[in-house]
């Protein structure tokens, strides 16, 4: 008995000796250490390094388009669709709508203001539907500044002397037009709106096979463009344009 004592105090001062000369690291869960190498592994889309909820805003507008309160954005997501068949399948037209509905609220109005005298009641009081005009100013204050940035750019690639990046932008406004060609602008903004509202939410589920793939078509590219470059871009003079600013 003594012998198996000794022994075991000398395998636990060997065990110690060993574990005091190791340098110490810093303790980690399972998860941190499996999930380290696999975050390292891939590149997040467009260098992103918060949450995808962040690079939406937070807020409430984030959670309706990652589908957080999931009655609220399928409400949301049941409007558009129901506009866009009004308009687009039931060719429904814009005047007409916005009269037929505002001859049905006059009519609920009419309704409700003359069936007190049948039951011999009081005249109801309808409410008053007013606007604030802070809602407008703001929509304008918001539409000129987007407007404005998007002129200020493309006057400096129009200006600056960037050539690839002149042909890029001038290939992305081509590409537009051939898509507008195929549909009227609210198909156009139905698809935005139905693609705002279901990308998201499937890159927030599926983001480590997205960024994977992406940056492998990304890499594609490159290796391609290069080769364009080298061959034919590189060769074609550059314009001695000077960028000025636009306010």
């Amino acid at each position: 008995m003594p012998e198996k004592i000794t022994a075991e105090n000398f395998i636990n001062n060997l065990v110690e000796t060993i574990a005091d000369s190791v340098p110490k690291k810093k303790s980690v869960s399972f998860f941190e250490e499996e999930k380290k190498p696999v975050t390292s592994h891939f590149n997040r889309l467009f260098g992103r390094q918060k949450p995808i909820y962040n690079l939406l805003g937070g807020g409430k507008s984030a959670d309706v388009l990652l589908w957080r309160n999931k009655k609220i954005s399928a409400g949301v997501l049941t409007g558009a669709t129901a506009i866009w068949v009004l308009f687009e399948c039931l060719n429904y037209n814009f005047l007409s709508l916005v009269c037929y509905a505002v001859v049905l609220v006059m009519l609920a109005q009419f309704v409700w203001t003359n069936a007190s005298s049948l039951i011999n009641r009081a005249p109801a009081q309808v409410p008053r539907l007013v606007l604030p005009k802070d809602i407008f100013v703001s929509i304008g204050k918001s539409i000129g500044g987007e407007v404005n940035r998007d002129l200020k750019f493309l006057q400096d690639v129009s200006c600056g002397g960037n050539l690839k990046q002149f042909v890029l932008v001038v290939a992305s406004l081509l590409v537009a037009a051939i898509i507008g060609s195929w549909c009227n602008f609210l198909t156009v903004v139905y698809i935005g709106f139905v693609a705002a509202h279901t990308l998201p939410v499937l890159y927030e589920r599926y983001d480590d096979e997205v960024d994977d793939f992406v940056h492998k078509s990304l890499d594609k590219l490159q290796h391609n463009y290069r080769k364009l470059d080298a061959g034919f871009l590189s060769k074609i003079p550059k314009g001695n344009f000077k960028a000025k600013k636009y306010e």
